[in-house]
């Protein structure tokens, strides 16, 4: 078992979002990713089997799919997805995103 405190050891960057390891295993990764606003992650996918899930920790953004599609994305929202299906996030104010990838890319 092991705790992190994620505010205390990973923050923002100004020029582009910054990410963080926070946890990696043959099961699964997560990565924790701090937007300032206005910054994005594009949509993208790949082309694997397994899903993931985008948290919102802190802030206010947009959840990107395919096709232009978006939806709000407040503290506490959760995206699932297949990991193979378009996903992407764009903060409108400071965002902070937990990422968990099952089973590890």
């Amino acid at each position: 078992m092991k705790k992190i405190e994620l505010f205390e050891e990973h923050g923002f960057k100004d020029l582009t979002f910054s990410n963080y390891l926070v946890h990696e295993s043959e099961f699964m990764k997560v990565i924790n990713f701090n937007f300032k606003a206005g910054q994005q992650l594009p949509v993208h996918s790949h082309d694997l089997e397994g899903e993931l899930t985008l948290t919102i920790l802190e802030g206010e953004g947009e959840f990107l799919g395919a096709d232009g599609v978006s939806m709000p994305a407040h503290i506490g929202d959760v995206l699932v997805s297949e990991i193979a299906e378009p996903h992407g996030v764009k903060a409108i104010t400071d965002m902070r995103v937990l990422v968990t990838i099952a089973p590890p890319i």
